[in-house]
């Protein structure tokens, strides 16, 4: 069968239509596992299936010869496994259990796929009764297998086709999923801000505690190919405490040949899981994240007893978590090279009780190098306005740079954008680190003292716009002729 070549927006359209098959039955915060999961599987099969019929052409039939030369490929695929064996079963009863089957059997024949299918089920109530789940995964299948969703690298050429196709519906489920979105992903650009301020270099290893889909990770990986000459020489780490989103990071991963990754399933305040072999907390070049604003429960009742001594500048409010990964992110920096960019609500900047006390005794250390201010409606479930918090381990001076960005946008219905130029601005000024009238200010350490330790960004960055005058003659002049009139 022929293959004609796909572009990105093809692949991109064939999968969101894929998801028709869901609209108006299942929430979309249910069905986006069922759909990247099966973007996954498809595309493994689809690699399989490919290889399989080269190898036939070169070997010709012997059954013994091909499947030795299949134990080299990425991803093994054992008999009855692929999603070609569950499209031709599609009209028997059990598609959901048959789906479950083929993943675990799948998981179990690569261990890189460790439990990464153990939280998403086909087989669930959630589709409905039983022939309703069964018809709905059959129409699924059959989305799945129409030839204008054939992912054979024969067809597709480049891995990061796929890459991209998954991480655009990763988007478009964050901007109709609302509260939940911003658990498993950060807009494009604010990723793309913080991996080119963080210039991640050849050989970093990069880190992020809390690290939904996977997605900063790999922009800051992406900035060391761009800069680098396709250099992937460069490690990325990161632990998420969701099951299903912790799968989705993982799928993410290799969808875009990110092999050099270790991610972990877990809270990372309670229970980090990147440690090194003495036990302790693992230390890294780069550290970004963009943690839940100000979780509830994150932990509070055994930070006092924290064996990695991570609260010993202050425990944070029992119903805010900010500065928990704040501290935690500061922590695992290395001393000389470490640099760390995290999103925060603004609240941060300037609460007051056990948070300024944490917030004073960082900028006493010297730690904190630039406060960044970004417009509202920019993240998914949330319309408030954040910030990028800088850190450095090794600054040069002891100013903070403060940034207000937060007027300069590309303005939607319902989500703002960073654009191009915003970022680029952003990026400039930072690098520069000095004065820019109403848009940046350089504080020095004494000034901040003077603010007690308030980083709120209006006392440092002044955009008042004076209004011109009013000629009061010439209103009245106009009201009398007005009158007349």
């Amino acid at each position: 069968m022929p293959h004609t070549p796909i572009n990105q927006s093809e692949i991109n359209k064939a999968v969101w239509n894929a998801c028709d098959t869901f609209r108006g039955t299942v929430d979309p915060s249910i069905y986006k596992d069922f759909i990247l999961t099966m973007l996954f599987l498809k595309y493994i099969s689809d690699v399989h299936q490919d290889k399989v019929e080269e190898l036939k052409k070169e070997f010709g039939d012997i059954p013994e010869l091909i499947t030795e030369m299949l134990e080299s490929q990425s991803f093994k695929i054992p008999q009855g496994s692929s999603f070609w064996d569950l499209y031709e079963k599609r009209f028997e009863a059990g598609n959901g259990s048959r789906i479950d089957t083929a993943l675990h059997t799948i998981e179990e024949a690569n261990i890189k796929l460790k439990s990464v299918f153990q939280d998403i089920s086909f087989n669930t109530d959630k589709l409905g009764d039983e022939k309703q789940k069964n018809d709905i995964l059959r129409h699924l299948l059959e989305d799945f297998g129409k030839p204008t969703l054939s992912l054979r690298p024969s067809r597709v050429g480049s891995l990061d086709v796929i890459g991209n196709a998954y991480e655009y519906l990763i988007k478009h489920f964050a901007a109709g999923s609302g509260k939940s979105a911003g658990e498993f992903y950060t807009p494009a650009e604010v990723s793309d801000l913080l991996s080119i301020i963080l210039a991640p270099q050849e050989g970093d290893t990069i880190c992020d505690p809390a690290c939904g889909s996977g997605s900063l990770l790999m922009k800051c990986g992406k900035q060391v190919q761009k800069n680098f000459n396709g250099s992937k020489k460069y490690a990325l780490y990161g632990q998420e405490a969701i099951g299903s989103t912790w799968s989705l990071a993982k799928m993410n991963m290799f969808l875009h040949g990110e092999d050099n990754h270790r991610i972990e399933w877990g809270d990372t305040i309670r229970n980090p899981k990147l440690l090194d072999k003495n036990g302790d907390l693992m230390l890294f070049d780069v550290v970004t994240a963009n943690p839940p604003f100000s979780l509830d429960k994150w932990g509070h009742e055994e930070a006092e007893h924290d064996k990695f001594s991570r609260f010993r500048r202050g425990i944070p409010p029992k119903t805010k978590g900010d500065y928990a990964f704040i501290l935690h992110m500061i922590e695992t920096l290395k001393p000389h090279s470490g640099r760390m960019g995290v999103v925060v609500p603004h609240g941060v900047l300037f609460r007051g009780s056990s948070e300024g006390q944490i917030r004073q005794k960082l900028i006493e250390e010297n730690l904190l190098d630039a406060v960044i201010g970004l417009p509202e409606k920019l993240f998914y479930g949330t319309g408030i306005p954040a910030a990028i918090l800088i850190f450095k381990k090794h600054k040069v001076d002891d100013n903070v740079l403060f940034i207000d960005a937060s007027r300069e946008c590309k303005a939607g219905k319902n989500q703002n954008q960073l654009s191009d130029e915003n970022i680029a601005k952003i990026v400039a000024t930072y690098r520069n680190g000095d004065n820019v009238d109403k848009y940046a200010y350089l504080a020095s350490l004494q000034e901040i003292r003077d603010n007690d330790y308030n980083l709120n960004i209006p006392r440092y960055v002044d955009t008042f716009e004076e209004e011109e005058e009013i000629d009061l003659l010439a209103v009245r002049a106009e009201r009398e002729q007005l009158k007349a009139r």
